[in-house]
């Protein structure tokens, strides 16, 4: 049966209602004004594939959002279909039916949600330092990052910027500027509050002599800084130990926790002196009589200064050896020629002074004084062999027994000889033989002498030349007051200038030269003073005295002249030239 044209028109009339109920039906809120751009809309996870998730907003067609905003931080895909998840409204377009959605933006806003509510109730927020950056550090709050200036990270600058990097703290929200997505945290600020608490409540439980609980915050030459929380007390180096130590890294390191005393406590100013040794005995009560004079004990060399070496004797008793203690024989310029620090030495209680806690010690009292062996073994006029150790202007040292050497001075070497330097007779390793002129074992001075191996030679001097008698001797050296004359080996006169001639002398030079052979008359001798004095004057005057009185008469006669004179006139003639 073919129907009539007005139940045509009914039933597309109702085909018609049926289509724009259906598309409503479909798009229920294409009109509704819920997907305004920039809004969070919850969506269905309709599709899932390698690139794109397609999600449902009720609009048109569903909306594509790269599958990178749903992986996890291992990679992996975190959304199923059917799932339900908030997206952002980045874009819509009514009249072409798509939108432009992202995951990442919704839970950018959602947190910024999260984050604004927790600054206006002052909450706290968990976060992760996750790089050093200028300034500060990076923080990520869970997909949001924040700066953190360097000034908000501790209470104090930290040694080791580096060393917070991938540590987890809580952090109070400073600012917070949404549209440049800029979030500002501060970690001191919540140290500081923790702090105040703490140091309220310390306040009214310190006292003085308490004993207290602190962590090593900060070193310094004089002494530590210790947080006791929320109060910092000083303990000064000279409290830490009853020992000498130079510097308080010796016993603390950053970060130590230490059990001190309070030893004092001005509430006032909120200062804090603290003690670490003071928990332990002095170990210098009764020192004198652990430690008696006289008694022998071991040690070990905690410091070297020039005056001397420290040695500590128990933990916290330290004594000083001076530099003259240390050896009976060696003279030492630095004690570090005999000892080091760290090493272990035998000592000897020389001096304790309880008040001012110090005792003397002794190195070289631990044996006996090689001095006292020496004086018995050598006494004067022992004569004896050594080797020659060294060579020095005024003499030789000659090594007698070990760390004691004997000086031959210069003087000592020959009775007759003028020698300048050692060197002109001797060597360093010659072997010599030597008689003992002293022994002073308190200057601790021993002497030798070669001469005196032999009898002075001027002792027979008197008698071999007595005065009067006429010696002939080689000129050795001329100077300006007269001639020296060799009269025998080591044996030398004087013939002084003014008993040259009768006649004045300026200079012997002009008249004599070294090596020429003179006669004179002895006219002074002295074994003691060492000297033989002698004139050619004189001579001359007791030969013109014995000439013939004929020679005289004639050559006066003759000549009008004699002896003496002949002799005046070559000397006139000499001094011409």
């Amino acid at each position: 049966m073919v129907a009539t044209t007005e139940e045509m028109e009914n039933i597309l009339s109702a085909d018609e209602v049926s289509f724009e109920d259906a598309l409503e039906n479909y798009l229920p809120s294409a009109n509704s004004g819920d997907l305004d751009e920039g809004s969070i809309v919850p969506g269905e996870v309709v599709k899932v594939g390698e690139e794109h998730v397609l999600v449902d907003v009720n609009f048109k067609s569903e909306g594509q959002i790269p599958v990178s905003e749903f992986l996890s931080a291992d990679g992996k895909v975190t959304v199923s279909v059917g799932d339900k998840v908030d997206v952002y409204v980045v874009r819509k377009n009514e009249s072409e039916g798509t939108i432009i959605l992202s995951r990442e933006k919704a839970k950018r806003m959602q947190l910024f949600d999260s984050i604004e509510e927790i600054q206006e109730k002052d909450n706290t927020i968990k976060g992760r330092i996750v790089r050093r950056i200028k300034g500060g550090y990076t923080v990520d709050l869970g997909g949001i990052e924040a700066f953190l200036p360097g000034s908000h990270v501790d209470l104090r600058p930290v040694p080791d910027m580096d060393a917070l990097v991938d540590q987890e703290y809580d952090f109070r929200i400073l600012k917070i500027n949404r549209r440049r997505s800029n979030v500002i945290v501060s970690r001191r600020v919540l140290l500081e509050e923790e702090r105040e608490s703490k140091r309220q409540e310390l306040l009214g439980t310190l006292d003085e002599g308490q004993v207290v609980k602190g962590k090593v915050k900060n070193i310094t030459e004089y002494g530590v800084f210790v947080d006791l929380g929320g109060l910092d007390g000083l303990l000064h180096i000279t409290d830490m130990s009853w020992r000498r130590i130079k510097h308080p890294k010796e016993m603390v390191s950053l970060g130590d926790e230490l059990e001190l005393k309070v030893l004092n406590f001005d509430k006032d100013n909120h200062k804090v002196s603290l003690g670490m040794k003071q928990l332990v005995p002095d170990p210098w009560e009764s020192i004198d009589a652990k430690y008696p004079e006289g008694k022998r004990f071991s040690g070990r060399i905690t410091n070297l200064v020039d005056y001397g070496a420290f040695v500590e004797l128990e933990e916290g008793v330290e004594g000083l050896v001076h530099i003259s203690e240390m050896s009976w024989t060696r003279k030492l310029r630095h004690p570090s020629q005999m000892v080091h620090t760290g090493d272990e030495v035998e000592v000897v209680i020389l001096g304790v002074d309880p008040d001012k806690k110090r005792i003397s010690l002794g190195m070289k009292q631990v044996s006996p004084n090689p001095w006292d062996l020496v004086a018995e073994k050598y006494p004067e006029g022992t004569i004896l062999e050594g080797t020659i150790k060294n060579i020095t202007e005024f003499g030789m040292f000659i090594g007698i027994e070990d760390g004691i050497d004997g000086l031959i001075h210069v003087s000592d070497i020959s009775w007759t000889k003028k020698i300048r330097h050692p060197n002109e007779l001797y060597k360093v390793g010659d072997t010599v033989q030597a008689k003992v002129l002293t022994v002073d074992k308190e200057a601790e001075k021993f002497t030798l002498g070669v001469k005196q191996l032999t009898e002075d030679p001027w002792l027979m001097v008197p008698d071999r030349y007595p005065i009067g008698t006429i010696v002939e001797g080689v000129v050795t050296n001329i100077t300006d007051f007269g001639l020296f004359v060799e009269v025998e080996e080591g044996i030398e006169g004087l013939v002084h200038v003014s008993e040259i001639s009768r006649k004045k002398v300026k200079s012997p030079s002009e008249l004599f030269k070294e090596g020429v052979s003179i006669q004179a008359k002895v006219i002074h001798v002295s074994a003691d003073e060492r000297r033989l004095g002698l004139s050619i004057k004189q001579l001359k005057v007791e030969e013109d005295r014995k000439a013939p009185k004929e020679f005289r008469a004639s050559t006066g006669e003759a000549a009008g002249t004699n002896l003496g004179d002949l002799l005046r006139a070559e000397i006139e003639d000499a001094e011409r030239k």
